[in-house]
C-alpha cells in the first residue's frame, strides 16, 4: 500500500533529514530534484519518472509560493499554490518525498539532504545547477535528462491566454 500523500510531504529539509539519513544508512540511492511544478503535465511526469529510474528514492524539492514569485515566472504565478503543488507531486508513486523550499535555490536543502544524484533537464545543459559543487563533493553525481518538447507550465498558460 502507498503512503498517502500527506505522509510524503515535508514543510522543512529539517523535518525530511532524518528520512534521508535512513535511506542513505540502507545503501539505497537519493535522487533530488526540484521545481515549481505549477500544472503538472506530461513533461513534469516524464521528467520525474527518468529521475527516479536513476535510483531508489526521489526527493521533489518543491518551490514556496513566495520563492515562486521572486522568481519574476509572471504576475499570476504560481497558478495553485504549495499545498495543492505538494498534493499532486505527492500522489505520483515513484515520488518518494516532497519538500518545501523558501530560497532563490535548493543549495541548503541540497547540502542538508546529501542526495547522491542531482537531476535537472536537458535545459540546463552549460549552466551551473544550484547544488553541483556540494554533491560532487559529495563523491555523488549530477545528471540531465531529457525534456519532452514542447511542454511547459509557460506554454500552457499561453495557450489558454491565446484562447480567451
Amino acid at each position: 500500500m502507498l503512503p498517502s500523500t500527506a505522509a510524503k510531504i515535508y514543510p522543512t529539509a529539517a523535518a525530511l533529514a532524518p528520512l534521508t539519513a535512513q535511506w542513505r544508512e540502507a545503501g539505497q540511492r537519493i535522487v533530488f530534484t526540484n521545481g515549481c511544478f505549477d500544472i503538472l503535465h506530461l513533461g513534469h511526469v516524464d521528467y520525474l519518472e527518468r529521475a527516479r529510474a536513476l535510483g531508489d528514492k526521489l526527493v521533489v524539492g518543491l518551490n514556496t509560493d513566495a520563492s515562486v514569485q521572486a522568481q519574476q515566472k509572471g504576475p499570476e504565478r504560481p497558478l495553485q499554490d504549495e499545498v495543492s503543488r505538494a498534493r499532486v507531486l505527492a500522489a505520483l508513486a515513484f515520488v518518494d518525498a516532497v519538500v518545501l523550499f523558501g530560497d532563490r535555490t535548493p543549495l541548503d536543502l541540497i547540502g542538508l539532504l546529501r542526495p547522491h544524484i542531482l537531476v535537472k533537464g536537458d535545459d540546463y545543459l552549460g549552466r551551473h545547477i544550484a547544488g553541483a559543487d556540494s554533491v560532487l563533493a559529495d563523491g555523488g553525481q549530477v545528471l540531465t535528462v531529457p525534456l519532452v518538447t514542447g511542454y511547459s507550465t509557460t506554454r500552457i498558460v499561453g495557450k489558454i491566454k491565446a484562447s480567451l
